[in-house]
């Protein structure tokens, strides 16, 4: 009877297995440590992408603002030449204002009645003078009143005078501005 000796080939047939399976092991360490670095280097790109993008955003808000200080410095010189052209026409409005006032007063002054002291502060106006007698004081209230140009005409004072050796009463009248 012949034998064989199988022993041997169990032992090639393990040593070929144990080869096998560290080979596998090699391959599916490979393969993970490949699937690893490309998954590594795909996080490195999206960091390196929202880096850039990052920064082009901050540039961009950079320059917006820049644009909107430049709009608010605008705006200020808009305003301040509002608030200027708003002056101007106001002095326009009023430029005629105390000449007009002046000539108006001038007309109410009736002959031999002067005045000595005319004064404005907000609106209201207070004037002195001199007459020859109460009509004369009578009919510059009226004239006053009648004008248009002033308003609340009243006589605050009148009193007996000797003004050069004769007789003259002196009178102090107050009233209002009227808003042309």
């Amino acid at each position: 009877m012949i034998r064989i000796n199988l022993l041997p080939l169990r032992a090639s047939r393990k040593k070929e297995t144990v080869r096998q399976q560290v080979s596998i092991l090699v391959l599916s360490m490979t393969g993970v440590l490949l699937v690893g670095l490309c998954l590594y280097f795909l996080q490195l790109a999206k960091i390196s992408t929202a880096t850039a993008q990052i920064e082009s955003n901050e540039a961009e808000i950079k320059a917006l603002k820049a644009k909107i200080g430049a709009i608010d410095n605008i705006k200020k010189l808009q305003a301040e030449v509002k608030k200027k052209l708003d002056v101007l026409s106001q002095l326009r409005r009023e430029k005629t204002g105390p000449a007009s006032r002046l000539a108006a007063l001038s007309d109410a002054v009736p002959e031999k009645l002067w005045l000595t002291k005319y004064a404005e502060n907000a609106g209201g106006v207070s004037v002195s003078g001199y007459a020859l007698n109460e009509e004369l004081i009578a009919l510059f209230l009226k004239n006053l009143q009648s004008s248009g140009a002033f308003s609340n005409v009243e006589l605050q004072v009148s009193e007996q005078v000797t003004l050069n050796g004769e007789q003259a009463k002196r009178f102090d009248i107050a009233f209002q501005l009227k808003k042309p």
